[in-house]
């Protein structure tokens, strides 16, 4: 690899992010409600949420979808619509389940990180949908297209915290 290559490759991978909302609701519509931590379960979701795979009661399809067993959004993101747009979204109002501050979303697609004593994969970046337009009244799908956040797979389960370090394995 040249020295070009090589400096690309390990800045790819010496971000390290942290966790600074966790949010999860038990069905549809309803308010996301933070909480200090949450169990994720390997191969299905976070327990207690709406789209645990099993106990779905999520709107955003009538058939699960093993890449969405865990949703991350970035904090940056709620700081740019405050300061491009106008606009105040709050942790809770991204309907994500994980906040986080310093890691690279749009470009783990494919790739495996750890969240605290878990491990997931990026499956797929998110997409804004008029749902979320619905239930706050903020016009804020064209400011999230392609800064939706992410949907992962839980490879390896245990709890996430707040504070709990983000970073590439």
């Amino acid at each position: 690899m040249d020295g070009i290559a090589s400096e690309k490759s390990q800045a790819a991978t010496s971000w390290q992010g942290v966790v600074r909302f966790l949010h999860k609701t038990p069905r549809a519509f309803l308010p996301m409600h933070s909480f200090p931590e949450l169990e994720l379960i390997a191969g299905r979701g976070i327990e207690g949420d709406r789209y645990l795979i099993g106990h779905e009661t999520g709107f955003y399809s009538h058939k699960p979808e093993e890449g969405r067993q865990v949703t991350l959004f970035e904090i940056e993101t709620l700081q740019a619509l405050r300061r491009d747009y106008g606009i105040d979204l709050l942790p809770e109002e991204h309907r994500r389940n994980v906040t986080v501050e310093g890691v690279p979303l749009n470009h783990l697609v494919g790739r495996r990180f750890r969240v605290g004593e878990t491990i997931m994969e990026a499956t797929r970046l998110s997409t804004p949908c008029r749902h979320i337009e619905e239930i706050l009244g903020k016009a804020v799908f064209d400011p999230l297209i392609n800064r939706c956040g992410l949907n992962c797979k839980i490879i390896a389960g245990g709890t996430v915290r707040v504070g709990d370090v983000v970073r590439p394995l």
